[in-house]
């Protein structure tokens, strides 16, 4: 994937708003109604086609594909492996099960729905998936050209965010349970890679994990369990070099407390020993904005890049491209103009239902990106 080699480049996480024809055929899809499957895939490329554009009008160097024809970032998982017949439930996150008042009001105005029905694990897994990946690949690589994007990615699933959404039922143990996973998703990390479009894998289970999925364990178990995630991933991932790699770390794309999420300096050796050289990492918003300044004390390995959140994705405040710049400068002079991507905290339609940040501002927040890589470059070069 390219890097700042002149100025600052700028990207996101992956999702982004999908047009309102669309969302009601991929939310039929998801409830596993019967659509029409020719007009689903016409709709997917046109929207496809449109959002790289839409990136590139407003500033953004790194496209992605905008996740058009999935139901979320993760949920589309179960359609592409076989064993997710079953019903299970997640926890609530320990940061929001200490503020009862502030879940309901998540559950009332439908922004969020705690511990509701997740499809689950109940058989073996395989990938079945080839025909949904291909059509996926087939949109975006027609959407590419002429568009002016300097690079792009596609994003996947990684093993350990999977087991957090949708769970076990079958397996023998958590760590059986993800090596599966991982032998099933490798066929579509490879598939995205050998198309020639740069894998953004995606692995909010190393941070978001510790307050949704393992709350109540020691810490040092925690990182063993993260460990082992990185390790089946890396194991997924070993026919993929690793310049061609991404991967989005995040503790949650929702505006809550976020008082339990466990400190980037703890799990920072973990998340370096992961294959992918690019790491997009929440840097913007109020509860982990501060931890930039672990970078004057970690040293970033050779071929590492950030890509830092400079967006906060779960706020309709658009920032004023001069606190973007500071942002990136503080990560720049830190690690090195080249080793900086410009980016978002998380997607901006991590659900294809909606967000909280309405599109035309996720629009005007990228032009603030832009506006703001611009300064920062002209006092970097």
């Amino acid at each position: 994937m390219k890097r700042s080699t002149e100025r600052i480049l700028t990207t996101h996480t992956g999702s982004l708003p999908r047009p309102a024809d669309l969302i009601a055929l991929v939310l039929q899809k998801d409830r596993g109604e019967l659509v029409d499957e020719a007009r689903f895939d016409a709709l997917v490329r046109e929207a496809v086609y449109d959002i790289v554009r839409t990136q590139v009008a407003n500033g953004i160097d790194v496209v992605s594909d905008g996740e058009m024809s999935k139901p979320s970032y993760v949920g589309y998982a179960k359609d592409r492996l076989t064993g997710f017949n079953g019903s299970g439930t997640i926890g609530v996150a320990a940061d929001l099960a200490d503020f009862p008042e502030y879940t309901e009001n998540l559950r009332r105005h439908a922004l969020a729905t705690p511990a509701a029905p997740r499809p689950a694990c109940d058989g073996p897994i395989t990938y079945c998936g080839q025909a949904d990946l291909e059509r996926d690949i087939d949109a975006f690589l027609a959407a590419l050209p002429g568009a002016g994007a300097v690079d792009s990615f596609m994003t996947a699933a990684a093993p350990g965010v999977i087991a957090v959404f949708l769970p076990n039922q079958y397996y023998a143990s958590h760590e059986e349970y993800i090596w599966a996973l991982a032998a099933a998703m490798k066929e579509e990390y490879t598939a995205i890679h050998r198309a020639g479009i740069n894998l953004q894998i995606d692995c909010p289970d190393l941070a978001l994990g510790r307050n949704l999925q393992f709350p109540t364990i020691p810490l040092d178990e925690f990182r063993r369990i993260a460990a082992m995630h990185v390790e089946a991933m890396n194991w997924a991932l070993a026919d993929i070099p690793p310049e061609n790699l991404r991967m989005h770390l995040c503790w949650g794309n929702y505006e809550g407390p976020h008082h339990k999420d466990i400190p980037l300096r703890d799990i920072i050796d973990i998340v370096l020993s992961a294959r992918p050289n690019f790491i997009s990492f929440e840097a913007a918003n109020p509860r982990h904005e501060h931890e930039w300044r672990l970078w004057e004390e970690v040293p970033l390995p050779e071929g590492k890049v950030l890509m830092p959140g400079v967006l906060d994705s779960t706020t309709n405040f658009v920032e004023h491209p001069e606190l973007v710049a500071e942002r990136i400068l503080r990560f720049a002079r830190l690690v090195g103009r080249e080793n900086v991507i410009a980016g978002a905290d998380c997607g901006f339609s991590t659900g294809a239902a909606g967000s909280t940040v309405v599109p035309s501002v996720t629009w005007a927040k990228f032009r603030a990106l832009r506006d703001g890589a611009a300064i920062a470059s002209q006092r970097l070069w």
